[in-house]
């Protein structure tokens, strides 16, 4: 039993020190250290990662205009993946996130709302699917 203990211990210690990596990578002064993290930043913001994180976590207003006359006013909130719809009769409808191929896709029982960029698809019952457009 001694024996499997040392020789998995000498394993573990193995793979750790392979995980390491080389210590000439690390800053030695603040200075550096500041200027590593202004470079990430700057990588981040270069690939969009900043600007996905913030949406991904955050509460996106829009206002549609639709071709049959009704304008939409909806809050996207990623976080809670739900968006909710008022219409100008006050009505507002709450409807759940769906994975989309692309664009976004949420959806109830009775309604839908569906698009990608600026372009979006309304469904709601007793009234015939329509087109919107977001208002800039």
């Amino acid at each position: 039993m001694r024996t499997v203990t040392l020789v998995l211990s000498a394993l573990m210690a193995a793979s750790l020190a392979a995980c390491g990596g080389d210590d000439d990578d690390m800053p030695d002064t603040g200075a550096e250290a500041r200027e590593r993290l202004v470079e990430a930043r700057v990588v981040r913001q270069r690939t969009g990662a900043e600007i996905q994180d913030r949406i991904a976590t955050s509460i996106v207003r829009a206002e549609y205009a639709c071709l049959n006359g009704e304008r939409l006013s909806v809050v996207f909130d990623n976080q809670r993946e739900l968006a909710t719809i008022r219409l100008l009769d006050g009505t507002a409808v709450d409807l759940r996130q769906e994975r989309a191929a692309d664009g976004f896709w949420y959806r109830s029982d009775q309604h839908e709302i569906r698009g990608v960029g600026q372009d979006a698809t309304w469904k709601a019952p007793q009234r015939d699917e329509t087109t919107c457009q977001a208002l800039s």
